[in-house]
């Protein structure tokens, strides 16, 4: 970012002597805010998906923790079913505990899976959300260059393809709010 605020600050230099670009200079800096406003943008959205992903992650080990203990307390409920026991109505009600369990953590398991679905959309819509951010910073970098072309050429069809340019990537950037 240092190197940006010299090359601006060179660029200003240069328009001191030539008042008719100052146009342009304003039209970089302004850029420069740009960018480095969508790329903070771009950042924080990539780390709200991280966060996700990690509690989708979270989510499905839940659900498989839930998984393991529907299967111990499965195995249980049918181990009751073909032991040898003297007392079968101890055995019944363990039976019927361990099944009880089972269907318990099956329930639960239906919940999570729901849960971890939502939030792995929540995950992919913020990822798209990021790459317009990404997508938007690109065009405004290189609106950012195209325009300081102006300066060194002295001709103003690069400050207007700079232009053009800039707002492609800002309704890029601007994008990111309406993507579902």
């Amino acid at each position: 970012m240092t190197e940006e605020l010299t090359e601006l600050h060179e660029h200003a230099e240069h328009a001191r002597e030539h008042p008719d670009l100052a146009p342009v200079t304003l039209t970089m800096a302004v850029l420069a805010v740009l960018v480095a406003t969508v790329s903070l943008l771009g950042h924080r959205t990539h780390t709200e998906e991280i966060i996700l992903q990690n509690k989708v992650t979270d989510q499905w080990a839940y659900y498989q923790a839930k998984n393991i203990r529907r299967h111990t307390d499965e195995l249980f409920a049918d181990l009751t079913t073909v032991v040898a026991s003297k007392d079968a109505e101890a055995t019944a009600k363990l039976h019927e505990k361990y099944r009880a369990e089972a269907d318990r953590y099956k329930d639960e398991q239906k919940e999570l899976d729901t849960k971890a679905r939502e939030l792995e959309k929540e995950a992919e819509l913020a990822r798209r959300k990021a790459d317009r951010f990404d997508l938007g910073e690109v065009f405004l970098e290189i609106a950012l260059v195209i325009t300081s072309i102006t300066l060194l050429s002295g001709r103003r069809i690069f400050w207007h393809l700079g232009l053009f340019i800039a707002t492609a990537g800002i309704l890029l950037a601007a994008s990111a709010w309406i993507v579902r």
